[in-house]
């Protein structure tokens, strides 16, 4: 009975042995034939194509983006040139009504000048030992700039702020330039996204014959037969279509127009910046800030009630008229504050274009990065866009967690390989489309230079 039982515990530990090896061999991963190759690159190139036509669809949506854009832009734009209108038209309205006056005032030239001499040094030494007591440093440099201002002015600009008129036209100049700087960077945006869907659109056409072979909408075709020479987008200087407007947002709007309509921080003479302090002294027209005397000296020309020469300039009478006292003055400085008014406005709609160029921009960058990848494919040359060509399972590494699964493929026209987690078989239904979407990343990271 003994004997019986150490065989049957032989035969036993046969059995288990046996059926270990057998486990083992039907575990083990058999490298794939040349029709297992096949039927994973079909497999593959089955996900691919789904993933191109998705892009394609991405980048419709993202040229129909840039057309809803447009609609809000020349909404902005017309506003801009109808402020524009208005404020030339206050402008000129301005520049003739000056122009009568000083007409009026070369009458009796002779004693407005002798007048207007006696007046300018007491004007700047007012506002001079003004400012020196009730502002911080800087008097210095106030009195230089005032001379200057007073040496080119004429006795009307005390009367009807002929300074402002100068300002005025000078920050015309610089919104007409900043608008064209901002229609040029708008025009490589668009030039951009143009190329991103002409390019998608003939992948969509001509790259492959099978699941992309939808027809494309007419008004689509007109981009087909286009070929664009300007450079790329996405070289540099600029990197994104955001960067092309980030300086228009980083800088600050006001700080370069006249801190008479604005404000703005300026220099002293010791290059430090002086915060604003209003005067509380009230004048004939308000108050007025040490900001306003250090940047342009304008604010000084309120003193002209404590000199007495300039206040007989009001009072000259020429032939029996006295200009500054009719009702024309009242109209150049209404015209004036009309300009003023559009040019405040013009700054405001200008502002909201530049900031919705800017969103726009981020929303492009990002509809870019996710599917103008497939635009790169317009000039591949492949004629199946994936194809497996070797799977090689490893054994772990001695520092390594797990195997790893090499595989050797071309995705398009770029050849590469690529390792796959080994707990991931070959012949599992999931791998084919695993070692797809691996490819495809990598292929958009050498293909997108937006990141």
């Amino acid at each position: 009975m003994l004997m019986m039982m150490l065989m049957m515990k032989k035969k036993g530990a046969k059995s288990l042995a046996v059926a270990a090896i057998l486990l083992a061999t039907v575990g083990a991963v058999v490298p794939p034939t040349k029709e297992d190759l096949n039927d994973i690159s079909v497999r593959g190139e089955k996900f691919v194509d789904e993933q191109v036509e998705n892009a394609v669809s991405g980048v419709k949506v993202m040229k129909e983006a840039m057309r809803k854009s447009e609609e809000g832009r020349q909404q902005l734009l017309e506003q801009l040139e109808e402020t524009r209108q208005q404020k030339e038209e206050a402008l000129r309205a301005a520049q003739d009504k000056e122009a009568e006056l000083e007409r009026q005032l070369d009458v009796c030239n002779e004693t407005t000048r002798a007048l207007w001499e006696e007046c300018k040094p007491c004007l700047r030494r007012s506002c001079v030992r003004f400012y020196s007591r009730t502002c911080s440093s800087g008097a210095g440099l106030v009195g230089r700039q005032l001379e200057e201002v007073l040496n080119r002015s004429s006795p009307l600009s005390i009367w009807v702020d002929g300074e402002k008129m100068t300002e005025l036209q000078r920050e015309a100049q610089r919104q007409s330039q900043e608008l064209r700087q901002l229609q040029e960077r708008y025009a490589v945006m668009a030039d951009g996204v143009d190329g991103v869907f002409s390019d998608s659109m003939k992948v969509a056409q001509h790259v492959h014959s099978g699941p992309l072979s939808f027809r494309v909408p007419s008004f689509f075709s007109t981009f087909y037969r286009r070929r664009r020479s300007v450079r790329p987008v996405f070289q540099d200087p600029f990197r994104s279509f955001q960067d092309l407007f980030s300086p228009f947002m980083n800088r600050n709007f006001l700080g370069s127009a006249d801190p008479a309509l604005h404000g703005g921080a300026a220099d002293n003479e010791d290059g430090a910046v002086n915060e604003d302090v209003v005067v509380s002294r009230p004048f004939g027209d308000g108050t007025m800030t040490c900001r306003e005397i250090r940047r342009n000296s304008a604010g000084c020309l309120r003193f002209k009630d404590e000199c007495e020469k300039c206040r007989a300039i009001e009072h000259v009478d020429c032939d029996g008229k006295r200009p500054l006292e009719a009702p024309l003055r009242r109209e150049l400085e209404e015209a004036v504050a009309a300009a003023e008014r559009f040019t405040r406005h013009y700054d405001d709609v200008l502002k909201e274009l530049e900031e919705k160029m800017f969103a726009t921009s981020s929303m492009l960058d990002l509809f870019n990065r996710q599917f103008g990848w497939v635009s790169a494919l317009a000039n591949t040359t492949r004629h199946s866009p994936f194809t497996v060509q070797g799977v090689t399972c490893k054994d772990p590494e001695p520092d390594q967690p797990s195997s790893e699964t090499d595989v050797s493929l071309q995705i398009f026209d770029s050849p590469m390989n690529i390792s796959i987690p080994g707990d991931l078989p070959w012949n599992d239904p999931k791998f084919p489309e695993v070692v797809a979407q691996k490819a495809l990343d990598r292929y958009k990271e050498s293909s997108v230079v937006l990141k």
